[in-house]
């Protein structure tokens, strides 16, 4: 039999019993539904690993903070606007209240320079090492805030930076100064979570909310436990924040955690302090 009539054969029989089954790789109403959960894990995992090994990225130095602080002149900008506001209403309705979160976050928009500072510095630092096994890459939650400012200050020394980006309802959008390469989307908060752990070399924690007090006590548990072998520095920044929203040393006090513990991070208030630490600790660690 011809292979042209063999072709006509085998299209008569495809006709008569119909279209083929979709290949389960392919269907998506399967891959999105609650039983594909595992495989969606899995990708979020994989994939990124995969990402990561070609781009010879295996250190990274992890900003945490605020996705709420902006920079100096929108944060300028939504004080005038509060303050106006205020002066013109007949009736409070709460403007006072709007009043004073605009003028702290005016106050906290120090933070996102700073932030942009040190992440530049240690940019700087690490291309100046000249050794490809070893990049300090900073790594942010990919969002705004401190986010966007750690990522923008790795872009102004000219490196790269990585952005672990997580989809959420309200203020997580990826910012504009992560490199294209290393932009991620999670949809799984601890999948994430092990990417910023695995990866990092050292964590610097801005002033934030929740997220950033869940990340910054995950991180301490895994170093005071001993469930990450490797050591971390870890920088909290801005004591006059830090102090007033935790009493790390009444934790001491009651006995909830031991006086070394207090070790296990140091509090600074400038960008030099921050970065010759952070310098010494890795240099003295991994090089």
């Amino acid at each position: 039999m011809s292979s042209k009539r063999s072709r006509n054969v085998f299209r008569q029989q495809e006709q008569a019993n119909g279209p083929k089954p979709e290949k389960a790789y392919r269907n998506l109403e399967f891959l999105t539904s609650p039983s594909a959960r595992s495989i969606r894990v899995l990708c979020e995992f994989e994939e990124p690993g995969a990402r990561f090994r070609k781009l010879r990225v295996k250190d990274t130095i992890v900003f945490f903070g605020s996705a709420r602080i902006r920079p100096r002149d929108a944060a300028q900008d939504n004080f005038n606007h509060a303050r106006e506001a205020l002066n013109d209403a007949k009736e409070d309705n709460g403007l006072r209240e709007e009043f004073k979160r605009a003028r702290h976050m005016l106050d906290a928009a120090q933070y996102y320079e700073d932030a942009a500072l040190l992440a530049e510095k240690l940019t700087e630092w690490s291309k100046s090492l000249h050794q490809p096994k070893r990049r300090f890459i900073i790594c942010s939650g990919g969002g705004p805030g401190i986010m966007e400012a750690a990522n923008l200050g790795a872009a102004r020394a000219g490196g790269p930076s990585i952005g672990l980006n997580i989809s959420l309802p309200f203020e997580q959008r990826p910012n504009p100064y992560i490199s294209r390469e290393l932009a991620f989307e999670f949809h799984y908060f601890f999948i994430r979570k092990f990417w910023f752990a695995y990866l990092g070399k050292a964590l610097v924690v801005f002033p934030g909310g929740f997220g950033t007090l869940d990340e910054l006590f995950e991180i301490l548990t895994l170093i005071q436990t001993r469930k990450t072998v490797k050591h971390m520095p870890v920088v909290i920044y801005g004591a006059e924040f830090w102090k007033s929203i935790i009493n790390f040393p009444a934790l001491v006090d009651w006995g909830f955690i031991h006086p070394s513990d207090l070790d296990l991070f140091r509090m600074v208030d400038t960008v030099d302090d921050a970065f010759e630490f952070l310098r010494d600790e890795l240099t003295r660690l991994y090089l």
